[in-house]
């Protein structure tokens, strides 16, 4: 695949992004073991197969935090203290706003003053978000940022010095290692100043087959999703994946809560990125995502253990999902 033709570098910010990325796939894949990032998923190919997952039957999540933001409105509001003040409200990793755009009307409904101020790493994903919510929403103030999620909240704080309200939905605490969500919630805490608002959403621990069957779809949406990554890099990279030579490979241990997933080598292969030569042995695996899954003390020792104070839990009617209310 040329390159040239399929992924002009026109400006420095693009030259900047497309290195980040480059490193950051050759440094995972020559770690031991092999490792990509899941923030690299979400290309336009990468956010259509993300809506399908989420409309699968089997993908529970989306329905149990669908449930709470349209059936728990009214809790959410008080729960963040919607009516006591200006605030902004902030969305790290905004997608299509599907839950959130229930607690946006309601708060339009009930002359809330807030803007909602939209984050998410794909540029084309905010693009529809500002489209979609103003037709939907005519009267809601808003500003959407791309980009990183700190580097976006930083932003956020220099746009307005308004009190902030963030969601943090979906599970995506999730998509990190227990370690690495320790260090998240440590560094976001240090963004925000005292009575900030943290909503964020955890999927708990639960039957183990449910969970697997979520991300071990029988239709293979989930592997198209997991290969699509590889037809990125092969895009934008020069590089020459074969993926009909790597199977996706989904785990969950139910002690531990960790539901992993991988991309197994059917075969001792070589893969060439731009100038560069990877190699792989047959049956090796590199390893793409991690879905944690908490219990609601350990959400609680989570908040308090990283400078919040945990305010309320509010759950789906099956229990299998929380929203979680900390202040800090």
């Amino acid at each position: 695949m040329n390159r040239n033709t399929t992924t002009a570098i026109t400006s420095l910010a693009d030259y900047d992004t497309h290195h980040k990325f480059k490193s950051e796939i050759l440094n995972g894949l020559s770690e031991e073991p092999k490792h990509l990032l899941s923030k690299y998923f979400y290309d336009k190919k990468g956010d259509e197969l993300f809506q399908q997952i989420m409309n699968m039957p089997e993908y529970y999540l989306t329905d149990c935090e669908l449930e709470i933001f349209t059936g728990k409105k009214r809790e959410l509001a008080n729960a963040i203290r919607a009516f006591d003040e200006p605030f902004d409200l902030v969305e790290l990793g905004a997608g299509d706003a599907t839950k959130s755009s229930h607690l946006l009307e309601y708060l339009v409904e009930q002359n809330a003053d807030f803007t909602y101020m939209p984050i998410d790493i794909s540029a084309n994903i905010i693009s529809i978000l500002e489209e979609n919510l103003t037709s939907k929403i005519p009267e809601l103030k808003m500003t959407g940022l791309n980009g990183e999620y700190f580097e976006m909240l930083d932003k956020a704080n220099e746009i307005s010095s308004r009190r902030k309200v963030i969601l943090f939905l979906g599970g995506n605490i999730g998509n990190m290692e227990i370690e690495e969500a320790y260090e998240f919630c440590n560094a976001l805490k240090s963004k925000l100043n005292p009575n900030d608002i943290l909503l964020i959403g955890f999927d708990l621990k639960k039957n183990p087959h449910t969970i697997l069957a979520a991300y071990n779809d029988k239709a293979g949406i989930t592997a198209s999703f997991n290969l699509n990554l590889l037809d990125r890099i092969n895009e934008e990279l020069d590089a020459d994946f074969k993926t009909n030579q790597f199977k996706h490979y989904q785990t969950y241990d139910p002690l531990s809560g960790a539901c992993r997933s991988y991309l197994i080598s059917l075969e001792d292969q070589s893969v060439h990125i731009e100038e560069e030569e990877v190699n792989f042995k047959a049956n090796e695996a590199i390893y793409m995502e991690i879905s944690q899954k908490y219990s609601k003390k350990e959400v609680d020792i989570m908040a308090r253990k990283t400078g919040f104070k945990p305010l309320k839990q509010i759950s789906d009617t099956k229990g299998w999902f929380v929203d979680a209310i900390w202040k800090v």
